[in-house]
């Protein structure tokens, strides 16, 4: 399985972040773009699938948003069976 590097700097707010992760996960046009909508499509949806998180200390950027951004992708990766998580310091 290939993994799919996400990049966090690259997410500089709301709209950016889940524009790039609906491109970079290649969601549906019809992904609601936001957290419930990202978990959603994470833990049915997606399948199996190793998901490289890089720049994890741009999501500060967001604020509190930003650390619910990153909490919902772990806890999408702790539910659905075969979606690994890894995160990589640069």
């Amino acid at each position: 399985m290939e993994p799919i590097l996400l990049d966090c700097a690259r997410m500089t707010d709301r709209e950016t972040a889940h524009d790039y992760l609906a491109q970079a996960l290649n969601f549906p046009e019809w992904y609601g773009r936001n957290l419930d909508a990202l978990y959603d499509l994470l833990t049915g949806w997606l399948g199996p699938a190793r998901l490289e998180v890089v720049n994890v200390q741009a999501l500060e950027e967001l604020g509190g948003y930003g650390r619910a951004l990153l909490s919902t992708i772990q806890e999408a990766a702790d539910e659905a069976p075969g979606l690994e998580l890894v995160i990589r310091e640069e």
